[in-house]
C-alpha cells in the first residue's frame, strides 16, 4: 500500500502525537478533532515532542540549534487541522484517536465511511474495543483494522495490528507496511479484550494490587523493589499515574468483566482516585504518587519483593501461553509486543515471558506453578502449552529447544557470521548469527559457503538454514557496505552470492530454509534460493530494494516470479512492500507455514525426510526442475544491479535509510 496522505481523528493528547509520528515520517496529515475544541492541544502536543525529539539531537552535538528549529517548523507544516471532513476523501489511511466509547467511536466510523476513498484503510487506536463492531459502522468492515499505538505514541515504538473478524488479508498487509513506513514495529493478533500486551501487562499487576491490598503494602517500596529486583522496567504504580488513571481503569475494568475479578482484579484505591479526579502525572495533577513523589494511596508495610517478584514472572509466563493456546498470536509476536510495548528487553537484563521462561527451563517453570497454584489457585495452574513442550524433552536454552530453538555449534573453529551445528548423521543447521539485523554482507556468504562445503564434506545430505537471531531471519543486505561500494564492488558482491545461492538450488544438498520472521531483501532472495521455506506464522518476506533506489541483486528479480508468478513478482519488486506469512504460503512462496514454536521441529523434519531420499534421484529431480533460463537472468540482474547502484538516487536512497529520512529521488 502506497500511502501518500493521511488523516487523525482525535486531536487529544493521543492524537497529536500519532499525528506527530506520521508527520515525522514524511506524510502528510489532516488532524481533526470530534468537537473541534481540542484542536489547538492536539497541535500542541505534536510541537512539545518534535522539539523534545530534536532537542535531544542537539544536546548529543548532531545538529544546531537554528536546524532543529527549521525542522520542526518543516514538521508541522505537514499536520493540517481542520473542522469538518473537507480533504478525508483524498486519504489512504485513517486513524481514530477517539474517547474510548463505543458508541462515539462507531458515530466517527459511519462519517469516514461516507467521506473516505472506498479503499482507504480505517484504522481505531482503541486498546480495548471490538474492531469488529467498529467496522459494523461502516459498509467496508473488511477495511477496518486495529492500530493500537502506545502512550507515549512519539517515543513507544509498538503498534499492534488487531484483526476484526470481516478484516481482509489485505488490510493487514496494508497495516503492516504502513507502520513500518511510519518506523513504528508492527505486531499482529486477533481481536480479544486487552490484546497482548495489555492483556498480559494487567494480569501481571493484577498480582500486585491484590497483593498491596490484602497487605496494606507501601506502593513507593512495591515500585522500587520490583524495579530493583529487575522483573519489570518501571514500578506498576508509577506506570499508571504516567498513562492516565482513567485510562488504565477503563481497560482493567474491561478485562475484568471478559475473564473474571480472579484473574483482572480492579483495585479500588484505583477506583477511588478516578472518582475523585485523580487521574495522574499525565494529567498534571496527583494519581497514585502526589506531584511531589510522595505515595497518595496508604500502605506503609514492607513487601516481599521476591516472593512478588515471582508471582510478576509466572503470572506473565502464564497469560503470554493462555494467548498462544488460543491463536491470538505467536510467540514472537507475544514477546516482541512485550519488549517494545512493556520494555522487557533482553539488553537491559529483563526478558519477555518466552524468553523468561526458556531462560529458567521449562520444567522448572511448571514446578514453580504448581506450587503457586497450590498458593493462589488456578490462575497458576501450569498451561497446556507448557506441558506439552516440556513432555517432547524441549526444556528451554539449556536443552537447545523450548518456546525458541537455540544454537548448539560443533566444537572447534568456527566462520564469524555462520555457526555449523551437526542436526544428525545427515542433517546439518547452518546458524545465521551476523549480528542485530543479519545482514547479508560478503562475510555472511563467504561464511554460509564454508558452511555449506563442511556438511558436503561431511557426507551431509541435507542443510537447514536458520536464524540464530528469534526475532528476524534477515533484513536484508548491508546496506552500509552498499554505502561504501562502487560498480565493481557491487558486481563483485553479486557474483558471490549467485555462486552461493545456485549451489544451494543446484548442488547435491537438500537445502531448507527455516523462515522465523523478516525476511526482506537479500534474505528474501537467500530463502528463495534453497529448495524448501518452511515459514513460521510470524514470517514476512518482501523485496523493498526498490526503496533504497536500487535493484534486487541475489536473485529477485529472477527466483521470485518464478515462485509467484510474473505479475505478483513484478508488485513486490516495483512497490517493495511486506507479504505475510498466509499470503506467501498461497502464492507458493513459502512451502510450508507452521506455528512459529513448531518451527524448528518442522524444518529438521523436512530435512530428514529429503535426506533419507536416493541422492541420485534427487539430484535428478533438481537438475530436471531447474529453469535453464535462470542463469541468463541472473547474468542480466547482475548487470542491472551493477548499473542501478552507481545512480544517483540509488547513492540517495542510501543515504536516506541510514540517516532514517525519507528519500528524494530525482530520476538521474
Amino acid at each position: 500500500m502506497f500511502v501518500r496522505r493521511a488523516a487523525v481523528v482525535g486531536a487529544g493528547t493521543m492524537g497529536g502525537q500519532i499525528a506527530q509520528v506520521i508527520a515525522a515520517a514524511g506524510l502528510p496529515v489532516l488532524l481533526r478533532d470530534i468537537d473541534g475544541a481540542a484542536l489547538e492541544s492536539g497541535l500542541a502536543e505534536a510541537r512539545r515532542v518534535s522539539e523534545a525529539q530534536l532537542a535531544r539531537l542537539v544536546a548529543a552535538g548532531k545538529l544546531s540549534e537554528h536546524a532543529a528549529a527549521e525542522q520542526v517548523e518543516q514538521l508541522l507544516a505537514r499536520i493540517t487541522a481542520v473542522d469538518d471532513w473537507s480533504g478525508f476523501g483524498e486519504v489512504d489511511v485513517v486513524v481514530e484517536a477517539v474517547p474510548e466509547r463505543l458508541e462515539v467511536k462507531q458515530e466517527v466510523f459511519a462519517a469516514l465511511d461516507a467521506c473516505v476513498g472506498g479503499q482507504a484503510l480505517l484504522a481505531s487506536n482503541t486498546s480495548a474495543l471490538s474492531i469488529t463492531q467498529l467496522g459494523e459502522a461502516t459498509l467496508r468492515p473488511e477495511r477496518v483494522v486495529g492500530l493500537h499505538f502506545f502512550y507515549p505514541a512519539s517515543l513507544m515504538p509498538l503498534v499492534e495490528i488487531v484483526e476484526g473478524e470481516e478484516t481482509s488479508q489485505e488490510t493487514l498487509t496494508d497495516a503492516v507496511a504502513f507502520v513500518q513506513q511510519i518506523r513504528k514495529q508492527p505486531i499482529r493478533c486477533l481481536e480479544v479484550p486487552g490484546f497482548v500486551v495489555n492483556r498480559i501487562l494487567n494480569s501481571v499487576t493484577s498480582e500486585v494490587w491484590q497483593a498491596q491490598e490484602r497487605g496494606g503494602l507501601s506502593i513507593a517500596a512495591i515500585d522500587e523493589g520490583l524495579v530493583a529486583a529487575g522483573a519489570v522496567p518501571v514500578g506498576p504504580y508509577r506506570l499508571v499515574d504516567l498513562l492516565g488513571l482513567d485510562t488504565v481503569l477503563h481497560v482493567a475494568e474491561h478485562l475484568a468483566d471478559s475473564y473474571g475479578e480472579e484473574r483482572f482484579h480492579v483495585p479500588e484505591s484505583m477506583q477511588r482516585l478516578v472518582a475523585n479526579g485523580k487521574l495522574g502525572a499525565k494529567r498534571g495533577g496527583d494519581g497514585f504518587y502526589h506531584p511531589d513523589g510522595s505515595a497518595a494511596v496508604a500502605g506503609e508495610a514492607t513487601p516481599d519483593i521476591d516472593a512478588l517478584a515471582e508471582q510478576v514472572r509466572l503470572k506473565a509466563i502464564v497469560e503470554a501461553c493462555l494467548l498462544l493456546e488460543e491463536d491470538v498470536a505467536g510467540v514472537r509476536e507475544i514477546d516482541l509486543g512485550m519488549m517494545a510495548g512493556a520494555g522487557l528487553e533482553p539488553g537491559r537484563g529483563l526478558l519477555p515471558p518466552f524468553m523468561q521462561a526458556d531462560s529458567d527451563g521449562l520444567d522448572r517453570v511448571i514446578e514453580r506453578l504448581e506450587d503457586a497454584s497450590e498458593r493462589f489457585g488456578e490462575r497458576f495452574e501450569p498451561p497446556a502449552i507448557l506441558r506439552r513442550l516440556v513432555a517432547q524433552g524441549r526444556l528451554g536454552r539449556a536443552g537447545g529447544q523450548g518456546f525458541y530453538a537455540y544454537p548448539r555449534p560443533d566444537e572447534g573453529p568456527q566462520p564469524e557470521t555462520v555457526k555449523f551445528e551437526t542436526a544428525d548423521e545427515t542433517v546439518a543447521i547452518a546458524w545465521l548469527q551476523a549480528g542485530a539485523m543479519n545482514a547479508i554482507s560478503a562475510q555472511v556468504i563467504e561464511d554460509l559457503t564454508v558452511a555449506y562445503e563442511r556438511a558436503e564434506a561431511a557426507g551431509m545430505r541435507a542443510l537447514v538454514i536458520a536464524s540464530a537471531n528469534p526475532m528476524l531471519f534477515s533484513a536484508g543486505a548491508d546496506i552500509k557496505g552498499f554505502a561504501a561500494m562502487d560498480a565493481a564492488g557491487a558486481r563483485a558482491l553479486a557474483e558471490a552470492a549467485h555462486r552461493l545461492f545456485t549451489r544451494l538450488g543446484a548442488g547435491p544438498l537438500a537445502t531448507i530454509a527455516a523462515v522465523n520472521s523478516l525476511a526482506f531483501g537479500g534474505g528474501c532472495e537467500l530463502a528463495m534460493a534453497c529448495d524448501l521455506r518452511i515459514a513460521a506464522r510470524s514470517a514476512m518476506f518482501g523485496q523493498p530494494e526498490i526503496k533504497l533506489g536500487i535493484v534486487p541483486g541475489f536473485g529477485g528479480t529472477q527466483r521470485l516470479p518464478r515462485l509467484v508468478g510474473i505479475a505478483k513478482a513484478f508488485e513486490m519488486n516495483a512497490v517493495g512492500d511486506p507479504v505475510l506469512a498466509d499470503e506467501a504460503w498461497e502464492l507458493g512462496l513459502a512451502s510450508r507455514l507452521v506455528d512459529d514454536h513448531e518451527l524448528h521441529d518442522s524444518a529438521l523434519t523436512w530435512a530428514r525426510q529429503l535426506a533419507a531420499r536416493p541422492a541420485r534421484a534427487l539430484a535428478a529431480i533438481k537438475a530436471l526442475g531447474a529453469d535453464a533460463s535462470l542463469a541468463a537472468g541472473i547474468e542480466a540482474e547482475k548487470t542491472a544491479f551493477e548499473s542501478v547502484i552507481a545512480t544517483d538516487d540509488a547513492s540517495e536512497g542510501i543515504a536516506a535509510f541510514l540517516a532514517k529520512r525519507p528519500a528524494r529521488f530525482t530520476g538521474s
